[in-house]
């Protein structure tokens, strides 16, 4: 499957921030992280890809939708703790 990144959103693998940044700030905010760090980052995208069972893939799905509901807990949860792991956390 093909990833394709132009800002548009007019192609079905199109990566669109609307998919990572409220799971990353929420993240963030829920152990008052420090900063946002590219471990986070990381932790963000293999969470998005772990959200597609892989027999379900296919060339124009290899991302989950930006309204499916499971995105945001899903993601937020790896992201706090990468934070956590990193020390990067307040609380």
């Amino acid at each position: 499957a093909a990833v394709v990144g132009t800002g548009r959103s007019d192609f079905a693998n199109q990566i669109n921030n609307v998919l990572a940044f409220p799971a990353i700030f929420k993240g963030a905010l829920a152990v008052r992280a420090r900063q946002i760090s590219k471990g986070m980052k990381i932790a963000a995208a293999y969470a998005l890809a772990e959200l597609i069972d892989e027999k379900d893939l296919r060339a124009d799905y290899i991302i989950p939708d930006a309204f499916d509901k499971r995105v945001c807990d899903y993601v937020s949860r790896a992201v706090a703790q990468q934070a956590i792991k990193e020390g990067l956390n307040r609380i």
